[in-house]
């Protein structure tokens, strides 16, 4: 599906919904920047207003700041982006997203102003050629990364006699039977937004088809019918026939479930780690209160990907504030007070190497060995295929929570979109 073709689709939504259509204005001149961005939540708001203050008191350039709630961004930007309005510079996710719009012609590409201030020196290779190169130059700027873990209560898990975490897929079982037996719920699962369903996914399909295969399938090259995706949903399915997950997903949100791990109703969730962001806030203490393992083999010999998505930011390809953007940019990415603030309030890890480790909690720092050490940074579904095919994908997965019987149904109807999207 092309740019217009999908324009056309969310002019249909916005005509249903009434989602607004925003434009930025701001004076002309150097001393000026519009940004628009989904950084809504307490933590995020409060780390940017931090942030974008004291960017503006070094530089006298005024930050003209526009956050949309995280779920509407998703529909708004493009909305602008087919209208030729958009802001100066705004956020996004790294991977198909940023194609989407790269194809759309509607970004600045900033090879001459990553080379020209040495950003290769401060962006890890393997981060930058992954995040930031598209059709062969470099149009995002990292602001922050996240990996994908479960995450537990430990006091649950010590009251059930869990003192090691499984690595395997029958040692993952045992750990979930345990659990039960003990009247604990192993997995809470807020999928009200549909996106946090994705982790299971992903990550099953990772661990017995492998990131090869899985890269096809997001690129429309392997079919949602085939037997490998096939397999993922019903390992899934015996996860939920077996009751180990908090009944109603998709009545809560991601926070709802981090609650309910935090509570001791259930054991765990599959999450980023922006949870600690939000565990910390609400005064749990990292280790004491909530820690994470990596998600289990399931096949021998298959690579342990893990996953993970890339916030940052683009500029567009028509910014009024071309200069405003770049130094605001620039100030993002090396300043390390400001990646530190936002590290530490979001539960971020950083893609500046010059931040000292030391600023990330116990919890945080293991994270970060353990996507250093893996031989895979997969980016999580809805950043790693198209915005149109996502959706579907993310309609699967809430349709599946919601009934796990009709996933052989779903799968076909998610094919069908992808017939659509990828012209197959």
């Amino acid at each position: 599906m092309n740019m217009r073709r999908f324009a056309l689709l969310i002019l249909l939504v916005v005509a249903l919904t009434g989602l607004p259509v925003l434009a930025q204005d701001a004076p002309e001149g150097d001393t000026f920047v519009t940004v628009m961005h989904y950084f809504t939540g307490e933590l995020g708001r409060e780390g940017l207003n931090t942030i974008f203050g004291n960017f503006q008191e070094a530089s006298g350039i005024t930050v003209f700041d526009n956050p949309i709630g995280h779920e509407d961004f998703k529909t708004t930007i493009l909305v602008m982006a087919a209208g030729g309005d958009l802001p100066d510079m705004f956020s996004y996710w790294a991977g198909a997203r940023t194609q989407f719009v790269v194809d759309s012609g509607r970004l600045a590409p900033i090879d001459e102003w990553w080379d020209a201030n040495g950003l290769s020196d401060v962006v890890p290779a393997s981060l930058a050629a992954g995040a930031t190169v598209y059709n062969g130059a470099r149009y995002l700027v990292p602001f922050g990364y996240h990996y994908a873990g479960l995450f537990y209560n430990p006091t649950v898990m010590a009251d059930a006699g869990i003192t090691e975490f499984p690595t395997d897929w029958a040692g993952f079982l045992a750990m979930c039977e345990t659990l039960k037996a003990a009247g604990v719920a192993p997995f809470a699962l807020g999928s009200m937004n549909r996106w946090p369903a994705q982790f299971w996914f992903d990550y099953l399909l990772l661990r017995t088809a492998g990131p090869e295969y899985r890269a096809q399938l997001m690129a429309g090259e392997a079919s949602y019918t085939d037997p490998e995706v096939v397999r993922a949903m019903e390992l899934w399915k015996e996860l939920v026939d077996a009751g180990y997950f908090v009944a109603d997903a998709n009545a809560y949100d991601w926070t709802d479930a981090a609650d309910q791990v935090a509570n001791g109703e259930a054991a765990m969730t599959l999450m980023g780690t922006w949870i600690t962001g939000y565990w910390n806030g609400n005064g749990l203490v990292p280790v004491e209160d909530y820690d994470f393992f990596p998600f289990p083999s399931i096949d021998e010999g298959v690579s342990q990907a893990v996953v993970g998505p890339v916030d940052g930011f683009v500029v567009s390809a028509e910014a009024d504030h071309m200069q405003g953007a770049q130094d605001l940019l620039l100030y993002l990415l090396t300043d390390t007070d400001a990646q530190t603030t936002w590290a530490q309030g979001q539960g971020a890890l950083s893609p500046n190497v010059n931040v000292d480790p030391s600023i990330y909690t116990p919890v945080m720092q293991k994270a970060a060995d353990v996507v250093a050490a893996a031989p895979t940074f997969a980016f999580n579904y809805d950043l790693a295929t198209t915005p149109p095919m996502a959706e579907g994908g993310l309609n699967m997965f809430a349709q599946f929570m919601n009934d796990p019987s009709g996933y052989v149904s779903y799968l076909e109807q998610t094919e069908a979109v992808a017939v659509e999207v990828f012209g197959k």
